[in-house]
């Protein structure tokens, strides 16, 4: 089997819009104001998840194509000093497997004022590099983990590292990096009778569970709406063990709805991306790690920042771009909708 050829997607050419505030800061024509900026480091990755990627793989990024080391720390400059981000999370593809990670880190820790710096990732290394990646600068980890099976964990991700995984979330609580969220995507007929141990594991470690709906985002282009276990079912699931109620805490910009297990002070989360979007609150901002900025996760659009970083542009025509981009925002995905059309690139591409 060859690997999957993504395409690219389509560049839009963006300029000041007449109708735009005067305003520093990342504003769309809905009124949402983006400070939280993912950032992909790389788009390779040590799993191969079944709802992700094909067995064989991809066609990973040609390493020319991707941002140095010091295009990355630019452009976050930008973003923290210019343009009103607070929060910067980094993601991939696996973004332990880009080397100088640490030093990334440490350089966005240093911008003032400092961002909040957080990362998803499959935590296969995490063991060995927890303590190192909190020295550098991260606040806390989000870990993907879908079954506490051995077995399953190999068929879903087609690695047998369960072990690691578990080892490299209990490094990252020892660490500080809390606190440790725990990401699972629960499939039917694959692991939706899992939503009950997930917790309880969860639980008795001190780690925060939040159960994410699998979404139009893998690179076969596969997703099947019949397969998706969704919040309603994981809800009515965890109901039969365990008592929930509405969490007090403020939602805010947050994806994941909460509830209190058992009356607290635990909580679960529930990212309910297709069934109960919540676009209209979102404030992020992507930018991949060839160096295109995404708006969305689910665009079909991608503005250019590489290109105009490589011809010299300076901070000011970086963030104007980048204003431009955010001001065209859509107001929100359409998976609900006739005609949706999946993004060109997969999750491990754009970034989670």
């Amino acid at each position: 089997m060859s690997a999957v050829d993504l395409g690219i997607p389509r560049l839009r050419v963006t300029a000041p819009s007449a109708d735009r505030p005067d305003s520093p800061l990342l504003l769309d024509r809905f009124g949402r104001v983006a400070t939280d900026l993912r950032v992909s480091l790389t788009d390779r990755c040590n799993l191969r998840c079944t709802y992700c990627m094909p067995a064989a793989g991809l066609d990973w990024m040609p390493r020319a194509e991707m941002l140095s080391d010091a295009e990355i720390g630019a452009v976050l400059r930008v973003a923290v000093r210019e343009l009103g981000v607070t929060s910067v999370r980094f993601t991939g593809g696996e973004p332990t497997l880009r080397k100088g990670i640490e030093q990334i880190i440490a350089d966005t820790a240093a911008l003032a004022p400092r961002p909040r710096i957080s990362m998803t990732t499959n935590a296969i290394g995490l063991a060995r590099r927890a303590a190192a990646l909190a020295d550098a600068g991260v606040d806390r980890i989000n870990v993907s983990l879908d079954t506490l099976r051995r077995d399953r964990f190999s068929e879903l991700t087609r690695r047998d590292r369960l072990e690691d995984v578990l080892a490299g979330l209990a490094a990252a609580r020892d660490a500080g990096l809390n606190p440790v969220k725990v990401n699972a995507v629960l499939v039917r007929g694959r692991n939706d009778d899992e939503a009950v141990p997930l917790l309880r594991y969860c639980l008795d470690n001190g780690y925060h569970l939040r159960f994410i709906e699998q979404m139009p985002l893998d690179a076969q282009h596969g997703w099947n709406r019949a397969d998706m276990v969704t919040a309603a079912e994981i809800l009515s699931q965890l109901r039969k063990a365990f008592d929930l109620t509405p969490s007090p805490t403020p939602r805010g910009a947050a994806p994941a709805e909460r509830w209190l297990v058992d009356g607290g002070p635990a909580e679960v989360g529930v990212i309910a991306s297709v069934t109960r979007p919540f676009c209209g609150d979102c404030d992020r901002t992507r930018l991949t790690a060839d160096g295109q900025l995404r708006s969305c996760l689910f665009s079909q659009t991608e503005t250019d920042l590489r290109g105009p970083l490589r011809a010299g542009a300076d901070d000011g025509e970086i963030a104007e771009l980048w204003r431009a981009a955010m001001w065209a925002k859509l107001a929100g995905h359409t998976i609900n909708e006739a005609g949706f059309a999946q993004p060109l690139r997969p999750m491990s591409a754009i970034g989670g």
